[in-house]
């Protein structure tokens, strides 16, 4: 099947109200080259661990000039696979390439996850360092062979000493794709699923376009740890248009660094500029989250999306450990229809808490916006500062017509507040007087083993 060559396009990202940036995204032909993976010994027997073969592919075309490989229809089994700058991959309607679950095919090495260099852990499925204009493209999948890992994972977490203690690195799991220091980047169509651990970890990435990709676990597994579905880490200028969430993680989340020196750390530059439009989100724990390691995010817009599952539609986690600045964030034109979620939780985060021997950082909030959202969720949420330590300000909530199970938005410690045009179960409601910081609970807050 010959592969699309794709051609020049410009996508504009635009403010509320005012335009801010024009990103051109080049896709360039490489001479049409292509290297199909069976040509180089790759056996489509779901058995075959074919990590040699593909990456021969790989390797073939690098020393050409690029091009792109082709994973034809069949099931596919690899190791880590290392792509090359000018190599894109394409994968054929029913095509899988599949992890094996013999992890010494996945050989432990220096790798950026959980906002540091992890110096011997688990390369993904796909690597790619420093390739621009790099394609991900085709109606293939992507499949992680995730649930014995899983099984693995709850296994050794139970019989740990403190179990909520116990890392999400503690034992080898590969993430699906990791992209990194790379501008450019296309993602285009591709199913990812059933990932050991996150499925797209882009890092320092500029000018990435996620388009129509789906993110999956089954629905009969009640909780596959960290299955987050696209993790922006250190990235600007991401558009993420048209995609499916179906995870039991965060679907999509803002990551840089954590910790009490977290302003300081030159390798976790800011996550600005991101754009989400018409996706669906169908199961997961936030549909946008400042996740557990987040220290600078700004100028991000969700719209156009909908829920059809108990999800957290915003969540601002505020770490007591890092200094925090989360602002100009904006959610609008939003459709619910789910039996639970919460519109809007903004609380304390403690997983995995150290301060170091610091004194306690500042951090701010401000400049955040829920406008013009429709249908039936379950609670509105929950404002509330790590006492002290956060400025919650500049929060605007309107022209938000739905019907609640727990109508009232919790609110505490922090200031500018605004309802315009806010009706709940048919009933117009105020602005919250917020009441005064409460602290946080004995043990703070945690994530389960996500």
């Amino acid at each position: 099947m010959p592969v699309p060559i794709l051609t020049r396009r410009s996508f504009t990202l635009s403010a509320l109200s005012t335009p801010f940036l024009t990103t051109t995204v080049w896709a360039q032909s490489v001479g049409g080259k292509q290297a199909v993976i069976t040509a180089f010994g790759a056996k489509a027997d779901g058995a075959t661990i074919n990590t040699k073969a593909i990456q021969a592919a790989i390797d073939h075309l690098a020393g050409r000039g690029g091009g792109t490989v082709v994973v034809p229809r069949g099931v596919f089994v690899s190791g880590a696979l290392f792509l090359k700058p000018r190599v894109n991959l394409h994968l054929d309607a029913g095509a899988m390439l599949k992890c094996t679950n013999a992890m010494e095919n996945f050989p432990p090495r220096r790798t950026r996850i959980e906002g540091h260099f992890e110096p011997s852990f688990t390369p993904a499925l796909i690597n790619a360092d420093g390739c621009h204009g790099l394609k991900i493209t085709g109606e293939g999948t992507l499949d992680g062979s995730g649930r014995p890992v899983w099984d693995l994972f709850w296994k050794m977490r139970a019989a740990a000493p403190d179990p909520s203690a116990f890392k999400n690195v503690g034992l080898p799991r590969a993430r699906l794709a990791l992209i990194e220091n790379s501008k450019d980047v296309t993602i285009e169509g591709v199913t990812f699923k059933d990932s050991q651990f996150w499925n797209l970890h882009l890092y320092r990435c500029d000018g990435v376009e996620v388009r129509q990709a789906h993110f999956h676990v089954p629905d009969d597994y009640k909780q596959a740890p960290s299955t987050d579905g696209i993790d922006l880490d250190s990235c600007r200028n991401v558009l993420v248009d048209g995609c499916t969430f179906s995870v039991t993680d965060d679907c999509i989340a803002a990551k840089g660094s954590k910790g009490p020196h977290a302003l300081e750390d030159k390798d976790s530059p800011p996550v600005e500029h991101i754009r989400v439009r018409n996706c669906h989100f169908r199961r997961g724990h936030q549909a946008f989250t400042c996740g557990s390691e987040a220290t600078l995010v700004r100028d991000v817009v969700v719209e156009n999306c909908r829920l059809t599952g108990a999800i957290n539609l915003l969540m601002l986690k505020l770490r007591a450990d890092t200094p925090q600045h989360y602002e100009d964030i904006h959610l609008r034109n939003i459709t619910l229809d789910a039996d639970g979620g919460r519109l809007l939780l903004i609380e304390p985060w403690a997983q995995y808490a150290n301060l170091q021997g610091m004194s306690p950082p500042k951090s701010l909030v401000r400049n955040v916006s829920l406008s013009d959202v429709t249908g039936r969720f379950g609670a509105f949420g929950i404002i509330r500062p790590n006492p002290g330590q956060t400025d919650i300000g500049g929060i605007l909530v309107q022209r938000v017509h739905v019907d609640l199970k727990d109508p009232q938005l919790a609110v505490s410690g922090m200031h500018d507040l605004r309802f315009e045009d806010v009706v709940v179960n048919g009933n117009p409601m105020p602005t919250p007087v917020p009441g005064p910081a409460a602290p946080a609970p004995a043990g703070g807050y945690r994530a389960s083993g996500a």
